[in-house]
């Protein structure tokens, strides 16, 4: 449907937000560039500060980087001083400076302040130096540019809009282009998009027709002056709106126009674009994100304690400052040696005093704590990246800790967000299994162990077992025996015996290849099963002949004749190309097509097939149906697809049919991705009917796609079942095994992908993330839910926990959903993913927010209906108690965010959550929703560059050093070459980290008020004077020198289990995601201990010494002094002891070096020569010999330590022997073994087990492109294929080292054999953009409902209720240029269309439908 401006809005994957929609109608296309012309395009300008402007339009240079040369300084500084312990320090730092109310140097501080932040800051200067790197690297990548009347290379920093770019083969699109033209036919261009949205199929975009037919030369290029007004730059990756306007007529452009930057060229030799978007106004570009300071759970609570113990100094030194106030005049009568120059009044006294108690308190606060911090962070960031556990020997890429702050935080992960496409997956399709007429031909080339005998399995089907244990479905009642079985035993009871036939070939040597015999083999083709070779080459099973004639023939795939005998080919997705391999290896070789042939080589033998139909594939179908003609005249028709839907289109449901379903079954398990294969002859009348209504129907101007689809379903019946094939795609080593811990670890693993739902859920249930015993909610499920609430009125009025009924605790949940779902949940979200605090001015129709694309004036009933019941699942779940409890929340919030809140509770009590057809920034959206409602730590891990405002967006963000590139390397926290390592990073770095920083935090709250409240209970015996009790140097190298040694060595070696023990429990995970190792109650508890230790070392010590005199009397200042301080630091060793759990040579010699720094320095700043050089500096003469020198001193020493350490042993022995065990986390991590409950009848499975494992990467759109001959090459000297024989001059104007080697020219190849005469017509067609089907009553859209599957007697089967937007291509004449469709799936490179056969059939371009008008 075309807007009032003549253009047609495209939407592939999710609508857009209300907010982009509304700026798409107030911008009016505001973005208007020229070709070629940068003068025009430099006059635009816009508003950047105050009066200044800026040029509109952007370069293509990228800055990642967070700093330069000039904001380097001050932006870091702002940065750090954003933290309150800095603030806290340049605070005391200033009063030092004061000599009124000073009591310690101001350097004593100043200088660890200064080292602190140089620290810091050379952290952030090596991350961002890493990101300078990186945007250089991809400014500095070589692309053409035409420049003048030639294309010159140039670097991608150079380009601007309005450029004209060439690009080659297997090149990176540098900016979002207006494909012109490209060398391939009707100007097609492939791109792979994996970097982008995920997705490994081809996509194809296609030129306007005009610049296809006008700009054949270099020449037509350099004087093209076209104008393209389009709208402003945006988010939204599968949307364009524009026009070209050119030659005073204009040409509606959409996204099926352009490529995105970011984008892969792939099976196309040469293209043409115009940039229209460059640098940060490019697509991909706007969905990356800004990059954030990230700060760890701890750091923040350090900062609020840092805040608490700011205002409890301040309360203590207001309280002593007030015991100066009544004690002052006291004092001065008693004591009239104090000197009479104080004049000032008692409040002036009083007020400095003040300052004095809080400069002498403020070591509270310890400098030394943060320093120790970095170090630790340091420390533990190169453990990661020494680990050899995590280094991948193949790739030789380590694991490597990018940020050095976030390692504790890596041990309190609550929810992890993966990418799917080369994250969890190799991205790599193999032929593993097949099931011809109701064998299993497994990937072996031959048996050697025998027979176990059979098992009865529970579907009541015999599985025989080799001497390895493995299973082989083949005897099935009495069915012909497996190919892999060897000679048996009878078995007994059952009345039949198993036999191995003779082999009627020689098997080949377990090093040989099978496939020697056949030319056109793919040497690389892993799969090899003998059996099914000798059936091949036997010629005398039909089946097997038609399954693999069908696999050569029910395809898209394109093919490229580099070596005659080893044809290249070109798929649109993986799956196809495994599919036609296997089938090529097998004998049946698909060497050519044109537009209404194909050409199979079958074992040896040259066969050629008119093609008479196309049924194209699409989510609704899933299928594809090919109607040929044999060269014999026979009409055949081959179908592929889904179980479900091939199953209920079957003749008959005998033997065959059922051992085929259970080896589905099996497949199923094992979480293969599995295809039907059925055909059926159809004789000349009943073809020549169906022809006349498949015409009728392709000519219909309204609800075309319909009436396709059920001339396509009148065809696709009475099929006779051929078998299945069974296709691995692979995972990546110890996912599985990864993700298993990750949940018992309470841990729960989000699965977010652009790919398709079939797929994604395929890799669910292949990495164990799904299970058959979950209840899995897809929309449609969620729907019900919403329904039931909304009907159920009792439990509305009452609240009384219908959710929590309806999924118990043992039931498993988990959610699939699609992003056009999920843009309905995140409309508050979708200004700012980070942003954690609600929007309270969003306001969405929610009417209008649940209609589809071009469908906005249709089915209000089902959207007020869906509306309703999202606004009462809020109060549904607040009711359960599974909703949060906030005061008045349905009163403030809004729609959307009681609709938010209440997703991501349901959401949160599912095990696994797999999201499908994302873009990036809904990943980033998805990220921010839970940290906004669940406050829980969150990782994020990716490989491309879609998953970058993703990894930006979580708390942590990991990125894979994988096949995609380094974009999200380069943006990530930590970088790991698997998925797997993950494990590790988290199980073990993570925890330990966590466990080494609490316990460091705590230790060092605990020493300090150990050592420094005595400060505060000798004021009571000092008159209130702010006079320090300890030596100046002990009170300033405490915390750097005498204490450091133990607590660094916490912090950086200290384990509670092995590394071994953490993978083998992950349930000790849980108390770093609930905080248990430090909170408030922990730092109660610290500065608890840590004073009732300084009580016990001060008066124990003051009533010892009380009312005593003589020489070995320690009543005098200094010696009390020292007393103290040596009490407090073997105490606080002593807790060191007892709480260090791994015990080494190094923790040893940091106590032993702990107290010899003591000694040293103590005995230099006690010495007489010091002295003599500055008395007030050293005072301390002699103090501590004085002490150590008299045993009744040690013994009152020894009585201090053992009074702070026996007591604190006891209480924690009887502690640990009372403490109850950890109960098991049933809800957060359930066990593997927990059978799923029977849930409610609205949501209740018509099948627990799983009932298909269909997953195909093909969409529709590629099957009209072949049956029109727009994919196809023609016979050279067209004028749309011109381009193809323009030689590229090639400058050599950049330095060696940023060149590619460019492809200056291309020896094109093309197959087409002349000769061959087709019988009969080809039918006419027409494929043109279907209209939508109506909508079933009562059902969700596009979703499957599946029947329960059948007994034997009665066959399986089952209802799909589907709905789709277009209907398939069907074969035979070119439909007219207004048919051709616009975006959908990436077709292959073409070939040349020789004379194979002549058209039939054609007739002028049909008139505009009224969708097109």
């Amino acid at each position: 449907m075309r807007d009032a401006r003549g253009f047609r809005p495209t939407s592939m994957g999710s609508l857009a937000s209300r907010e982009d929609l509304e700026q798409e109608k107030t911008s009016a296309f505001t973005w208007e560039l020229e070709a070629n012309s940068r003068d025009y395009n430099s006059q635009f300008k816009e508003k950047s500060f105050l009066c200044w402007q800026r040029r509109k339009y952007k370069s293509n240079v990228i800055h990642t980087a967070k700093y330069d040369v000039f904001s380097f300084l001050p932006l870091n500084l702002y940065e750090q001083f954003h933290r309150v312990s800095n603030l806290y320090f340049l605070f005391i730092i200033i009063l030092q400076g004061l000599p009124e109310i000073s009591t310690l140097p101001w350097f004593t501080l100043f200088v660890p302040l200064i080292c602190l932040l140089v620290i810091r800051a050379t952290r952030d200067l090596v991350d961002d130096i890493g990101r300078h790197r990186s945007d250089r690297i991809i400014n500095n990548r070589p692309c053409q540019i035409l420049v003048g009347k030639s294309f010159l290379w140039r670097k991608w920093e150079d380009l601007y809009v309005g450029d004209v770019v060439c690009l080659h083969k297997d090149n990176i699109v540098p900016a979002d282009l207006l494909l012109l033209a490209s060398t391939e036919p009707s100007s097609l261009c492939y791109v792979e998009t994996a970097d982008i949205d995920g997705e490994t199929n081809l996509k194809f975009r296609q030129a306007p027709p005009v610049t296809h037919h006008e700009l054949t030369s270099i020449r037509k290029m350099a004087s093209f002056q076209g104008k393209v007004v389009c709208e402003e730059p945006n988010s939204r990756l599968h949307h364009f709106v524009g026009c070209l306007e050119w030659n005073g007529r204009k040409h509606p452009l959409d996204i099926s126009n352009v490529l995105l930057r970011g984008c892969k060229v792939r099976n196309t030799d040469t293209c043409y674009g115009l940039v229209i978007y460059a640098g940060f106004d490019t697509k991909i570009m706007r969905n990356c994100g800004k990059i954030h300071p990230k700060r760890s759970r701890i750091d923040l609570l350090l900062n609020r304690l840092v805040a608490l113990i700011f205002l409890s100094l301040v309360l203590i030194s207001v309280a002593l400052s007030l015991g100066f106030w009544f004690k002052v005049k006291e004092f001065k009568a008693k004591h009239h040696y104090v000197s009479p120059r104080h004049v000032q009044s008692v409040a002036a006294e009083t007020f400095l005093t003040f300052w004095g108690f809080f400069i002498l308190l403020s070591v509270m606060v310890p400098m030394a704590m943060f320093i120790m911090v970095e170090f630790i962070y340091l420390g533990n960031s190169m453990f990661i990246n020494w680990d050899v556990h995590m280094y991948y020997a193949p790739q030789d890429v380590p694991a490597k800790a990018r940020s050095t702050s976030l390692n504790d935080q890596l041990g309190q992960v609550g929810y992890v967000f993966s990418d799917k496409t080369g994250t969890l997956t190799q991205n790599v399709m193999t032929f593993k299994k097949c099931c011809i007429g109701g064998i299993v031909y497994e990937a072996r080339a031959r048996l050697s162990g025998r027979l176990s005998g059979p098992r009865k399995p529970a579907s009541g089907g015999w599985v025989l077992r080799d001497a390895r244990g493995r299973g082989s479905w083949g005897l099935k009642l009495g069915l012909s025996p497996g190919p892999d079985e060897e000679e048996a035993a009878p078995c007994k009871g059952w009345g039949w015996a198993v036999t191995h036939p003779e082999p009627a070939c020689p098997l080949p040597t377990p090093q040989g290849s099978p496939y020697l015999w056949n030319k056109f083999a793919d040497g690389k083709f892993p799969y090899r099963n003998v059996e099914l070779l000798r059936a091949v080459r036997g010629r005398t099973d039909e089946a097997v002949r038609e399954f693999w004639r069908l696999l050569a023939i029910c395809h898209t795939v394109m093919v490229q004749e580099k070596d005659p005998d080893q044809p290249v080919y070109q798929a649109a997705s993986p799956d196809e190309e495994a599919l036609v391999t296997a089938a090529r290896n097998f004998g049946y070789v698909f060497v050519a097509r044109t537009r209404d042939s194909i050409t199979v080589m079958e074992l040896g033998d040259e066969r050629v097939y008119q093609v008479l139909a196309m049924m194209d594939f699409n989510s609704m179908r899933k299928r594809m149906s090919v109607l040929v003609r044999n060269p014999e005249g026979a009409i055949y028709l081959y179908t592929k697809g889904a179980d479900v839907v091939i199953f209920e289109r079957l003749s008959k449901k005998g033997m065959t049919e059922w051992t085929t379903e259970e080896a589905l079954a099996s497949f199923a398990e094992e979480t293969l991705r599995t295809l039907c294969l059925a055909y059926k002859r159809v004789d000349e009348d009943t073809y020549e009917e169906w022809r006349q209504r498949h015409r009728e129907a392709s000519l219909r101007l309204q609800n075309r796609a319909h009436a396709l689809h059920q001339v396509y379903e009148e065809m696709e019946k009475g099929l006779q079942l051929l078998g299945a094939t069974a296709i691995e795609d692979r995972l990546q080593d110890g996912v599985c095994d990864t993700i298993r811990c990750l949940k018992q670890g309470n841990i729960k693993v989000w699965v977010l992908t652009g790919d398709k739902q079939e797929t994604a859920v395929n890799i669910g249930f292949a990495c164990q993330l799904l299970s058959e015993n979950m209840l899995i909610l897809e929309e449609k499920e969620i729907t019900r839910i919403l329904e039931a609430y909304w009907g159920s009125n009792d439990g509305l009025l009452a609240g009384r926990g219908p959710l929590q009924s309806r999924f118990p605790q043992q039931t498993k949940v988990a959610m699939v959903i699609n992003g056009e779902f999920l843009d309905q949940l995140l409309l508050s979200l979708r200004k700012e993913p980070r942003a954690l605090v609600r929007d309270e001015d969003v306001d969405v129709d929610v009417e209008e927010a649940w209609q589809e694309p071009g469908e906005r004036t249709t089915n209000f009933p089902r959207a007020q209906r869906v509306s309703l019941m999202w606004r009462t699942l809020g109060t549904q779940l607040r009711g359960t108690g599974l909703g949060p409890r906030v005061k008045d929340s349905g009163a403030r919030d809004g729609p959307e965010v009681r609709r938010e809140r209440a997703f991501v509770e349901l959401a949160a009590r599912c095990q696994a959550v797999i999201c499908c057809r994302v873009t990036p920034k809904q990943k980033a959206l998805i990220v921010a929703l839970v940290k906004k409602y669940q406050r829980v730590v969150t990782l994020a891990i990716g490989d491309g560059a879609n998953d970058v405002n993703m990894i930006k967006t979580a708390d942590i963000g990991v990125g894979l050093a994988g096949p995609e590139g380094m974009q999200a390397v380069q943006n990530s926290d930590y970088a790991l070459a698997q998925f797997c390592f993950l494990k590790r990073l988290l199980l073990v770095h993570g925890r330990w980290s966590y466990v080494r920083v609490c316990k460091f935090l705590r230790y060092f709250v605990y020493k300090t008020l150990a050592s420094m409240m005595a400060q505060v209970w000798f004021a009571f015996y000092s008159g209130f004077t702010a006079q320090p009790l300890y030596e100046g140097w002990f009170l300033a190298l405490f915390n750097l020198l005498f204490s450091t040694l133990p607590v660094l060595y916490i912090g950086l070696f200290e384990q509670d289990v092995s590394a071994e023990r953490s993978l083998e429990l992950p349930q000790l995970y849980i108390a770093g995601q609930k905080d248990e190792l430090f909170n408030y109650w922990v730092f109660l508890q610290a500065l608890a201990h840590g004073t009732a230790t300084s009580l016990v070392n001060f008066f124990v010590t003051l009533w010892v010494s009380h009312d005593s005199a003589g020489p070995t009397s320690f009543s005098d200042y200094q010696s009390f002094s020292a007393v103290v301080a040596l009490s407090s630091l073997l105490s606080i060793t002593m807790e060191a002891i007892l709480i260090i759990k791994y015990w080494t040579a190094l923790s040893v010699l940091a106590m032993l070096l702990s107290f010899c720094f003591y000694m040293v320095v103590t005995w230099g700043c006690q010495s007489f020569w010091l002295f003599q050089i500055s008395p007030e500096t050293f005072p301390f003469l002699y103090a501590d010999r004085n002490v150590l020198s008299h045993p009744s001193i040690l013994l009152v020493i020894l009585l201090n330590v053992s009074l702070n350490t026996l007591p604190t042993l006891a209480l924690r022995v009887i502690y640990q022997a009372l403490e109850k065990p950890r109960p098991k986390e049933v809800e957060e991590a359930p066990s593997e073994d927990i059978t799923a409950v029977e849930a409610a009848p609205y949501l209740r499975r018509e099948s627990r087990r799983r009932h298909s494992s269909y997953a195909f990467s093909h969409r529709e759109g590629y099957a009209e492109l072949i049956t029109q001959g727009t994919i196809l090459r023609r016979a050279p000297g067209v004028d749309s294929d011109m381009l193809m024989g323009q030689i590229i001059p090639c400058h050599e104007e950049l330095s060696p080292s940023i060149q590619e080697s460019p492809r200056c020219s291309r020896k094109m190849s093309f197959l087409g054999k002349t000769g061959h005469q087709h019988r009969g017509k080809v039918s006419s067609r027409d494929g043109g953009r279907a209209a939508r089907r109506p909508q079933i009553p009562g059902s969700p859209r596009g979703l499957a409902v599946r029947g329960v599957p059948g007994d034997v007697a009665g066959g399986a089967g089952g209802l799909t209720v589907v709905q789709g937007e277009r209907a398939g291509a069907v074969g035979g004449s070119p439909a007219p240029p207004a048919a051709r469709g616009r975006g959908g799936q990436g077709v292959p490179r073409g070939v040349t269309a020789g004379a194979r056969g002549g058209r039939s059939g054609a007739r002028g371009p049909r008139p505009p439908t009224p969708e097109e008008q």
